[in-house]
């Protein structure tokens, strides 16, 4: 942790006599760097919220009329659990279908997919399969993944119950499900410091112990240009 230490009484005078005898201005410590890096990419049907669960989670801002993402955006923050520190790369995409080469290119180095839904738009909901084929076309086999209902603000206008949310996560297997309200702050860290705590869970535990290894998880250079679709996959995680 970055530790600021404060000088002693008041601040030096432009008289002040020379710092000596241990009183001399200690340098701050660099910040420790990130132990690993790792990329969460956030899809789900235009309008649901995703943005604005990005940006209160990174920035703890909430913006009423966001606009529509074009192709994709991201944020970096940086949190510890389990004793490491990880530099969250977040990846928001649009939800059109005309930007669908453009974001299907980023579900390659995800090990976290957060799929988001309006709990007060059924037709959100009901592109859930739609999504679903994406990740299983483009996405790793061992991505984690989190389904959120979104807009826990807008219970009186709920057309999606829990139950239903939590019925579809029960069919994908490995899939984690849970409420959240961006614009209230409702369970919008806790979607995203589980999601990273399953993926470090997954994680061999050498790469935990030891220092950085040549592993995807290593910190790396942010990308510039998204990665090289791979082939589809010949398993689905649901019909």
């Amino acid at each position: 942790m970055d530790r600021r230490r404060a000088g002693g009484g008041g601040g030096l005078g432009a008289g002040s006599p020379a710092l000596s005898g241990g009183q001399g201005r200690r340098r701050k410590q660099p910040p420790r760097p990130a132990d690993f890096k790792l990329q969460v990419i956030i899809i789900g049907s235009r309008g649901v919220g995703k943005t604005s669960l990005m940006e209160r989670f990174t920035d703890d801002t909430f913006c009423e009329a966001c606009k529509s993402t074009v192709g994709v955006d991201f944020k970096i923050k940086t949190v510890e659990l389990r004793g490491k520190k990880i530099r969250l790369q977040i990846w928001d995409t649009a939800g059109q279908e005309r930007f669908n080469s453009i974001t299907s290119a980023y579900y390659r180095s995800a090990k976290g997919i957060i799929l988001v839904y309006d709990i007060t738009k059924k037709e959100t909901f009901d592109d859930l399969p739609k999504w679903m084929k994406m990740i299983d076309k483009y996405a790793s086999e061992d991505a984690e993944l989190l389904l959120v209902g979104n807009k826990l603000d807008c219970e009186m206008d709920r057309e999606i119950t829990r139950q239903q949310g939590e019925k579809f996560a029960q069919q994908i297997t490995g899939m984690r499900f849970c409420e959240a309200s961006a614009k209230d702050n409702f369970n919008v860290d806790e979607i995203f410091l589980k999601l990273v705590d399953d993926i470090l869970k997954k994680m061999p535990l050498d790469i935990l112990k030891n220092e950085l290894s040549n592993s995807i998880l290593s910190l790396q250079p942010e990308p510039e240009i998204p990665p090289e679709l791979p082939p589809p996959r010949p398993h689905v995680r649901c019909c």
